[in-house]
């Protein structure tokens, strides 16, 4: 819980930063980049939540791989999406890297909600 927590807070101050500050030195289609990860960041920290309180009941070995998951696209997908908007603030560090890394936390996701369809299947009648 401790992660969607802070996922969740930080994914709020984000979007506020980009609506207040970020909109006015960046161009439109970098704060719809920002904004995109922000969004991500926040449906993922609803995702951690609801894997956390299924924790709570089961001892899964799928629950636990969607968290870790879950986790590592936050960083590798919002994070690159929040470096790549602000790319030009940041020309010091080589950026262009980052390219291949949005779309391998994008596969993290995906995979992190399998593990999640694999932990229903497995636990379809069982009740909380």
């Amino acid at each position: 819980m401790k992660r969607a927590a802070l996922f969740g807070m930080t994914s709020i101050i984000l979007g506020a930063f980009a609506a207040h500050a970020l909109k006015k030195i960046i161009e439109p289609d970098k704060l719809a980049i920002f904004q995109t990860g922000v969004q991500y960041q926040f449906y993922h920290a609803l995702a951690l939540l609801g894997v956390a309180v299924l924790k709570l009941h089961f001892n899964d070995v799928n629950l636990n791989r969607a968290t870790k998951l879950f986790t590592i696209g936050i960083f590798l997908f919002s994070g690159s999406l929040y470096l790549i908007s602000l790319k030009d603030f940041l020309a010091f560090l080589p950026l262009g890297i980052l390219g291949p890394v949005t779309p391998a936390g994008g596969v993290c996701f995906i995979i992190g909600w399998f593990y999640l369809f694999l932990f229903s299947q497995k636990n379809e009648f069982k009740k909380l």
